[in-house]
């Protein structure tokens, strides 16, 4: 058995590899960036490490870096987590020449599938449906635009390597295609540091069905069961289950059979998923990719299966055989999965980054809860803004969705806001609870809406311990993986004994919050959040009619347009495309001059 192991990684998952790995007996060494020094996982593994500043580039991307501090930690072992570097062939190289064992598949394996072209390419030998689309990633606009009278419309720009939902943008029609080219591009660029795309095309309601597989090195390849993944925005999971709700169980043989055709053919090694955009009416299935690495979603099929997928990795990169034959594997009950993620639904799913002042967390049978941070923790900008997951368990369908509904109205969170409100309503939609969604069901049919909007407290109701002193109180504070009792004194009380505080914040006035006057009167645009300047879309003196983009952000691995306020004349821009800017900051002042908006 491996004897440490160095997890390559931040966030939730950072925190579910190591705590898998203790379990296990394994030493455990955590890493991290500037902006997550003292993080959850830094506390959790037996020792930390840091990488570098806090742009990823410079740290959690640093292959050399993050190989130079396995070696100085007698790392025996690299478990890369998802996203990041989890997909990159070189990364995997890197470890395996250093001497350290990377637990996953074999960095040829990453290399082909791994790049959706060539990943592509391999379905199609085994047999395995594809969607029209290009043979190689696209390097211009016009070889684009060339492609696309072959593929059809619409048109899927997507990111060659890494997943997630990262890099993707649709394209309706020619005058769509440049800016989906770009966009997709520079956030690929962003999230996995490969900004190749290349062109598919784009099915309008399927559903994200995926086949879970494990390989060990003697080339035994098992599946453990289908996910749903269709609740989806901006082509990024929200919500995910296991088994996929209502297939044939034809059309199931048929998605895992095809599964392990692929895993044979390119004789895969540990844990992998292959994902499928399926059309459950007609029985058809496409091959969309498969993500060689763990997947956020694990959980819900370990729930079902029993089966700690993480450990199975360490063990399979041990050399140790899968313990089961496919015979074995069982599907007992049913699993929902909702991702807490720290954006707010009411504002086009826009990245919050800030504090988690306090929580109060589900409690109750068959409830799984995956985090990677705690009361006091920041959720930095630099990073992906999950944070983390809640999961069910239940003997059908509709018991493991009555519960994810319980624990989602009972989780609070102060600090930031989150997807959690928003998907306590989604689980009640007529089409989730028939399972008769697509992937374009929350976009198309389920806005958030306007009256339903919750405040985010700036704090929650303290757990007062009777004392005998008046001016005196305490509470619980967070401290590691646990709490201590605390004496405060000389806080003022609300009637009911919590802290005062201001008990939300204002709704409909948010967007006017980032706004000032320029020298003409008009609004001056500030930032909503630490972000990066991406790009600046209005120069100075151009006519804006309300609403169009005057500058692109970047925060949270995510791409937010800021918009002008009215119509008007762009009086100036304070800022330039790489600039990293703190929320409030001046971007641009729109001059409160009305053009016509025709």
């Amino acid at each position: 058995m491996l004897e440490s192991i160095l997890v390559a990684n931040r966030g939730e998952i950072a925190v579910r590899v190591i705590r898998a790995a203790r379990e296990m007996g394994i030493r455990t060494i955590a890493v991290f960036s500037d902006a997550d020094k003292d993080a959850l996982w830094t506390r959790v593994a037996d020792e930390a490490h840091r990488l570098g500043p806090a742009s990823a580039r410079e740290s959690y991307l640093d292959i050399a870096r993050i190989v130079a501090v396995a070696r100085e930690s007698n790392a025996t072992a690299v478990h890369p987590g998802y996203g990041l570097l989890s997909e990159s062939a070189e990364f995997a190289q890197a470890v395996i020449d250093a001497g350290i064992t990377f637990i996953g598949p074999r960095p040829d394996t990453i290399a082909l599938m791994g790049d959706k072209v060539t990943a592509r390419a391999a379905a199609i030998g085994c047999g395995v449906p594809v969607l029209p689309g290009s043979d190689q990633a696209v390097t211009s606009l016009q070889e684009a635009l060339l492609l696309a009278q072959g593929i059809g419309w619409p048109l899927a720009v997507k990111a060659s390597f890494g997943g997630g939902g990262r890099g993707m943008r649709v394209a309706a029609d020619v005058g769509a295609l440049a800016a989906a080219l770009q966009q997709a591009g520079r956030e690929a660029a962003a999230a996995f540091g490969r900004s190749e795309v290349f062109l598919e095309r784009y099915l309008v309601r399927p559903r994200h069905v995926e086949v879970q597989v494990l390989g060990d090195a003697r080339g035994a390849i098992v599946h453990l069961g289908t996910r749903d993944c269709s609740v989806q925005r901006r082509h990024q999971k929200l919500i995910e289950e296991a088994p996929a709700p209502n297939l044939s169980e034809r059309l199931r043989d048929r998605l895992t059979d095809a599964a392990l055709t692929l895993c044979r053919k390119v004789r895969y090694l540990s844990a992998g998923t292959v994902e499928f955009l399926v059309d459950s009416a007609r029985e058809e299935f496409y091959f969309l990719e498969m993500n060689t690495r763990l997947q956020v979603e694990h959980g819900v099929t370990e729930l079902v299966t029993g089966i700690d997928l993480v450990q199975q990795q360490i063990r399979i990169a041990a050399d140790e055989p899968l313990e089961f034959a496919q015979a074995d594997v069982r599907i007992m009950g049913h699993s929902i999965q909702a991702r807490i993620t720290a954006e707010d639904p009411w504002k086009n799913f826009r990245p919050v980054p800030g504090r988690i002042h306090q929580w109060q967390l589900p409690l109750g049978p068959w409830l799984r809860l995956d985090f990677g941070v705690e009361p006091g923790d920041d959720i930095p900008p630099h990073y992906d803004s999950l944070f983390g997951k809640i999961q069910s368990w239940g003997r059908d369908r509709e018991g493991a969705r009555r519960r994810l509904a319980l624990a989602l109205d009972t989780l609070r969170v102060a600090g930031v806001p989150t997807t959690a409100p928003y998907l306590r309503s989604v689980i009640e939609k007529t089409a989730f609870r028939e399972a008769t969604h697509d992937t374009g069901s929350l976009e198309r049919d389920w806005q958030p809406d306007p009256a339903d909007e919750p405040a985010v407290p700036a704090a929650l109701p303290a757990v007062d311990i009777p004392t005998t002193q008046a001016s005196e109180r305490r509470v619980r504070v967070p401290w590691g993986e646990r709490s201590i009792p605390v004496a405060v004194f000389g806080i003022a009380h609300a009637g009911n004994g919590a802290v005062a505080a201001d008990a939300g914040r204002p709704g409909r006035a948010r967007q006017e919050e980032n706004l000032g006057r320029g020298s003409s009167g008009g609004p001056l645009i500030t930032a909503p959040m630490d972000a990066t300047v991406i790009a600046v879309t209005a120069q100075v003196g151009q006519s804006v009619v309300r609403g169009a983009p005057v500058l692109i952000l970047e925060a949270m691995k995510m791409e937010v347009v800021i918009s002008a306020p009215l119509a008007g004349l762009v009086e100036a821009v304070f800022v330039a495309p790489g600039e990293t800017v703190k929320t409030g900051v001046r971007l641009a002042s729109v001059a409160a001059r009305p053009v016509s908006e025709a």
